[in-house]
């Protein structure tokens, strides 16, 4: 099978060589550590045999451990990163950290009015970057995120991005078909891509999911397979009733409106693609 999971988070409790980022304590590490080791016992049963990491908001702009980790399972992990869009030269940072394997950045509006988030020179240096060097803004956004990527994506309509976890749409509970046109409207732009992931925190929020069912086929309608990624977005997806299995199992055995051959992209291809090169 060899699917790929294309958002995975893995933290330790080793604080001393890993320190948290300001503002965030060890009683904020939940659970205490997710380590490389236990991701694969809940992948590797399932088909999963490769993995992109995403750096943990623990350690703010400090990759260190993902990049250990990439490093000591090397062709196993990819990485999608975290770099400041304040400072002075963010793309310097983006192309120090792409030697070393990492191939996407995680943007978010944070603190900065949802409205003109992505303005400013960082950003507009990270986008560049990401056209020149082939990497991917990663933006962890709701739909009120949009217009400001439309503005961006308008501007570098070669830079890759891929939406993390559709989008947050039906993270409240309902899955709003205004939000979902808001979402697949963006498809007009041909290099970005979209996570299909993290469905235990969207819609009814309950294995197996099938509620899902019409947002994911309005998204693979207006995307197509080639440009969306399964994800479990691990450790959060492997608590109380969810597992890694039911996650995989969605796409797998529950979207009829999926050929055999969109599968294998989805679970596969697509992160093949971008992410190691394939």
């Amino acid at each position: 099978m060899n699917y790929i999971d294309a958002h995975v988070h893995v933290w330790t409790d080793d604080l001393e060589q890993y320190p948290l980022a300001p503002g965030f304590k060890k009683e904020n590490m939940k659970p205490p550590v997710f380590s490389p080791e236990e991701l694969l016992s809940h992948a590797r049963p399932c088909g999963v045999e490769r993995i992109v990491l995403i750096q943990m908001s623990y350690y703010g702009t400090d990759n260190a451990y993902l990049l250990k980790v990439m490093k000591d399972y090397e062709g196993v992990f990819s990485g999608i990163g975290i770099v400041d869009p304040q400072t002075d030269r963010p793309d310097d940072a983006m192309r120090a950290l792409a030697q070393k394997g990492v191939r996407g950045f995680r943007i978010a509006p944070r603190e900065q009015p949802v409205e003109n988030w992505l303005d400013g020179e960082g950003y507009e240096r990270m986008f560049r970057a990401g056209v020149d060097e082939n990497l991917a803004l990663c933006p962890l956004i709701g739909t009120d995120g949009l217009p400001a990527l439309a503005r961006r994506c308008e501007q570098f309509p070669n830079s890759p991005v891929i939406i993390d976890h559709l989008c947050r749409i039906g993270a409240g509970g309902s899955v709003s078909d205004v939000e979902v046109d808001q979402l697949c409207d963006m498809a007009q732009y041909p290099n970005i891509m979209v996570k299909i992931s993290a469905f235990y925190a969207l819609g009814q929020k309950t294995p197996p999911y099938l509620d899902l069912s019409d947002l994911i086929e309005r998204v693979y309608n207006a995307f197509g397979a080639d440009r969306l990624m399964w994800a479990s977005d691990c450790p959060f997806q492997v608590q109380d009733e969810h597992t890694y299995a039911a996650s995989v199992e969605l796409i797998r055995d529950h979207l009829d409106f999926l050929s055999d051959a969109d599968k294998e992209q989805i679970l596969r291809g697509t992160a093949e693609s971008f992410f190691f090169g394939a």
